[in-house]
């Protein structure tokens, strides 16, 4: 399971919103309701989102195990 949750403190900590995502980087708003749905997105977004906030792929996402996993 997917989690963008390094992704929203990364933006806090370095005063970045989603508008300045959308209209200042071009992110489309598809894009960051994805990222808030926790939905899969390309490495060329993980890459410009890293060159944007200065950071490492760590600092954006993280995987969580699946629930349903567990219960096999």
């Amino acid at each position: 399971m997917i989690s963008y949750e390094p992704l929203w403190e990364t933006m806090k900590r370095k005063n970045v919103t989603t508008y300045t995502l959308i209209y200042k980087h071009g992110f489309s708003p598809y894009t960051i309701t994805n990222l808030k749905r926790n939905k899969s997105i390309t490495m060329f977004t993980l890459e410009k989102l890293c060159k944007i906030l200065d950071c490492q792929a760590e600092s954006i996402v993280t995987f969580l195990p699946d629930p349903q996993e567990d219960q096999k």
